[in-house]
């Protein structure tokens, strides 16, 4: 057996760390810092998976940015406020839009990629928590394993995530179960 590396999970922001914004059944980033609002039992669901030993990385599709509709510096100051109220280790952003075909923007793998190259982290062994289809097809392209936190939105749907939660805390209950069964 080789030498055990670290393990991670992957948060989306939007509907995972924070409350989003619905508009017309979808879901939205806050507008600024004053509108962040952290989930309940987020910081929570955090600390017990710190304290298990994973990681904690956000990686989040900002397309807003992109479009016009936001600036860097507004998304970097919500950054900032997340990171400094929650054990987060960091926050990996793709401001691209889709007709920008970059690696970064979810369903690609690419931010997650990115951040296991710079750990040496063992995908196979990490998590990927989303509430959209595109947060599940990326963790499934990088070899995670996909929890959906379902909100009910009026959207596509992901396709088959390895775990439906209705909360962060729900999820972090069952990657805690899962990894001491499966690595314990």
């Amino acid at each position: 057996m080789g030498i055990d590396r670290p393990r991670a999970v992957f948060l989306d922001r939007d509907g995972v760390i924070n409350r989003p914004v619905i508009r017309s059944g979808k879901p939205h980033p806050p507008a600024g810092v004053e509108e962040l609002e952290i989930l309940p039992g987020v910081a929570d669901a955090l600390s017990l998976l710190r304290d298990a030993g994973y990681r904690l990385i956000v990686v989040t599709n900002q397309p807003d940015v992109a479009r016009g509709a936001q600036r860097l510096e507004v998304v970097e100051a919500m950054h900032q406020a997340l990171m400094q109220a929650l054990p987060l280790d960091e926050i990996r952003v793709c401001p691209h839009d889709d007709g920008d075909s970059c690696e970064c923007r979810k369903p690609a793998p690419g931010l997650l990629m990115s951040a296991a190259q710079d750990a040496g982290l063992d995908l196979e062994g990490s998590y990927m928590i989303g509430d959209r289809w595109r947060d599940i097809e990326a963790g499934r392209r990088a070899a995670c394993t996909t929890i959906f936190i379902d909100w009910g939105y009026e959207e596509t749907r992901p396709d088959r995530p390895d775990f439906t939660a209705s909360s962060l805390s729900d999820a972090a209950q069952w990657i805690l179960g899962h990894s001491r069964s499966t690595h314990g």
